[in-house]
């Protein structure tokens, strides 16, 4: 099987299981230790970010006249002099993340290390300096895990051996073209060995060859793409056994835009934080610093909002794993590894108002003689300013159902407008539902496992056209087709929509629960022509 293929499958397998790659050597343990890290920065920054450009891709088709400028001239004014990599760090560690995925080299073929390789590098800018190494050192003082992103693909290389610029197809792939993977190995060798141990790598691309280097180098390396499932851009619709990152942007770019760019609001962002832990993978946000090596300020608004919450929080996504259910609702779930502890992340749209009790209603959740719940971050005895309100947080079981109450009773806000997440923390708890099971067979049709214990449940099918988009990346339109209500397990089918011949698809089963809603495994096919 070519790395084309195997680039392929695991693009599906993002959405569906998180099995190994084929060939992966990452330690068992070191994936635990990954998986309980949960948070990392992905930093997605090169000579282009002076432009605003999209990161290397605007070569790919580019005249010969763009090229010799993007390579001749983009180098001699790339000079990020207020490039502050301890600052960076201290965001990222206040944010709460705990590891960092540098872009060593993008596709491009701009190296942002020393190295003795290609003249197309740092080195070789006004600024004049290795801003890997210098970037590495800081994380690595501010307690953060070092890790590289680096892609094989390289539209330098492919320029001087004039081979036209180009991805995913096998004329430009290192294991067709041995002085690539010569190049790119030399590369990996450098940044692997010469900043200490790097304990992550995330090849963007045909990694064999290059894995089995970072694994040589050093055994306890987690390879992330290349080695486990890393979807982009979205985050898979069901809970995932084993290790996966999801990769995420604050906007729409991974570089830095200074125009036209559309930022999801910080509150928006924990909740793909804290959707992403409750599947079972780790989030991988990214920041693009501008030209001049600064984060952009709207950039670093959303990190310092995320800060906080993490401050007060972040005991419910470290070192965690998924429920028995991602959700009930608006409530979703993490356990704390090993124990019988469990976290109830309370997202509902209606923002919980402070000084408020509120009752929450579970039904995945059942209580010990030993149960114990408390909110996090508050001592649940004093509301400020009103003296003969108890804010004590209790709870009930009331037949399969277990009541909690609760109330917002910490003030993080001037007027108290607090819109994110509240997090209760129930100890000493036991599951007390299965919960419903599907898995898509052929297209548009899957078998029902399990109703969950329900008397009936709603299943439907989902669909996308996923024609051209990158095979990690995904548009997320997805259409619905009618609902079926089902009282049994079997087989559950709906006729094909109309589709345009030829074209790639994606699709999936919903089953809609009494307590939550569940996907099915997507799967991909091609319309017949």
């Amino acid at each position: 099987m070519n790395w084309f293929r195997i680039f392929f499958l695991s693009s599906i397998l993002c959405a569906q299981s998180v099995e190994p790659i084929p060939g992966s050597r990452n330690q068992a343990e070191r994936l635990e230790w990954f998986r309980d890290l949960g948070f990392g920065m992905f930093i997605h920054w090169t000579l282009d970010s002076q432009l605003g450009l999209e990161i290397s891709h605007s070569m790919v088709g580019a005249s010969e006249d763009y090229l010799k400028r993007y390579v001749e001239e983009l180098p001699k004014s790339f000079n990020p002099y207020k490039f502050n990599p301890a600052d960076w760090a201290r965001l990222a560690k206040l944010a709460g993340m705990k590891y960092v995925v540098f872009t060593s080299k993008h596709h491009n073929g701009f190296a942002m290390f020393r190295t003795a390789t290609t003249p197309f590098n740092i080195m070789r800018t006004p600024f004049g300096r290795d801003i890997s190494g210098e970037l590495i050192s800081a994380f690595r003082n501010a307690g953060l895990a070092p890790g590289f992103y680096f892609s094989p693909d390289d539209f330098w290389w492919l320029r001087e051996n004039r081979i036209p610029l180009q991805r995913h197809i096998p004329a430009v792939s290192p294991e067709n073209n041995p002085g690539l993977l010569k190049h790119d190995q030399a590369q990996v060798r450098e940044i692997m060995t010469n900043y200490g141990d790097i304990d992550i790598m995330f090849f963007d691309g045909p990694w064999n060859g290059l894995r089995e280097l970072a694994w040589e180098i050093n055994p306890k390396t987690v390879v992330t793409r290349g080695g486990i499932a890393t979807p982009e851009q979205f985050v898979p619709g069901v809970a995932l056994d084993g290790p996966w990152e999801s990769c995420i942007t604050m906007g729409n770019s991974w570089p830095y835009k200074p125009t036209n760019e559309n930022y999801k609001s910080g509150t928006e962002l924990i909740s793909l934080l804290v959707e992403t832990r409750a599947k079972g993978g780790n989030l991988l946000l990214n920041v693009g610093p501008t030209g001049d090596g600064e984060i952009p300020e709207e950039q670093r608004r959303r990190l310092e909002e995320i800060a906080l919450w993490m401050f007060v929080n972040g005991e419910a996504i470290y070192g965690v794993r998924p429920w028995v259910v991602t959700n009930e609702k608006g409530v979703w779930f993490t356990r704390k590894k090993g124990t019988n502890t469990v976290y109830a992340i309370v997202k509902e749209k209606e923002r919980w108002k402070y000084g408020e009790w509120k009752e929450i209603a579970l039904k995945s959740v059942k209580a010990t003689p030993n149960t114990r719940i408390s909110v996090l971050g508050q001592n649940d005895e004093v509301l400020e300013y009103q003296p003969t309100v108890k804010p004590k947080s209790s709870f009930r079981q009331q037949g399969d159902t277990l009541i909690l109450r609760a109330m917002h009773a910490q003030r993080l806000y001037t007027n108290r407008q607090w819109p994110n997440p509240i997090v209760i923390k129930l100890e000493n708890v036991e599951a007390a539902l299965e919960p419903p099971k599907i898995e898509t067979t052929t297209n548009f049709a899957a078998n029902l496992i399990s109703l969950g214990g329900a008397a009936s449940v709603d299943v439907f099918f989902e669909y996308q056209d996923v024609t051209g988009f990158d095979l990690t990346e995904r548009p997320s339109n997805w259409i619905a087709l009618p609902k079926q209500t089902v009282s049994k397990p079997g087989t559950v089918q709906t006729k094909a929509p109309a589709l345009q011949p030829g074209h790639q698809y994606e699709f999936r089963p919903v089953v809609e629960h009494p307590l939550l809603q569940l996907y099915g495994p997507t799967k991909s096919f091609r319309a017949a022509n």
